[in-house]
Order: structure tokens, then sequence, then C-alpha cells
């Protein structure tokens, strides 16, 4: 239980089988290594988020495709620089997923 709590107050999510929520979601992108390669509004070493969030408006499985590079890393999508993996659990890389997909 300890270990739990740790990792909540650590990470600012909600593990005692809760969801995670959009605030929750962005305050992870914020304390993450997203944000070293990422930004919401404009382009960095990576694509701005929003610019993600309109490539895949719309799209069927979108959510679950992102959550895949989230966690796993991807490379030649926006270019010749690779995304490395990140340290995230499936939920949280579904939930940053889901919240990237709802920028506009």
């Amino acid at each position: 239980m300890k270990k739990a709590y740790a990792l909540t107050v650590a990470t600012g999510i909600a593990m005692a089988g809760g969801p995670i929520h959009a605030e929750d979601a962005e305050a992870l992108f914020k304390r993450s290594a997203c944000i070293a390669c990422h930004s919401v509004d404009a382009k960095l070493l990576g694509p701005a988020l929003k610019e993600v969030a309109a490539k895949h408006a719309g799209e069927d499985g979108a959510v679950e495709l992102l959550a895949k590079h989230i966690k796993g890393g991807s490379q030649g999508i926006w270019g010749v620089v690779p995304m490395p993996p990140n340290a995230v659990s499936d939920e949280q890389a579904k939930a940053l997923a889901e919240w990237v997909l709802t920028l506009k």
C-alpha cells in the first residue's frame, strides 16, 4: 500500500483503480520527458501536440496508436528524429493519448 501511495504522490496520478483525468494527464505530460521534445502549440524537436491531434482527429484507433507510440517510441512518422520509448504504464500512455487528442 505504501508503494502505491508513493507512486501516486510522485506522479500525481490516481492509482486506486480510478480513471486518469485530463488534468492528471496534462500534469503527467508536464512532469515527463515528453516536454523536452514537445509543446502543446509549437514544434520543438517533435511536433506540437496540437499537430498530432489534428493529424489523428476522428481516426479509428487513434488512442491506441498514440498510446503505443508514447510507450514504445516511434520513428519516421514526423521526420528523421526518433521518439524514444517512455517509462509510463499502459494506463498513463492511454491517458496521455486521450488528452493529446482533445487539444485543438
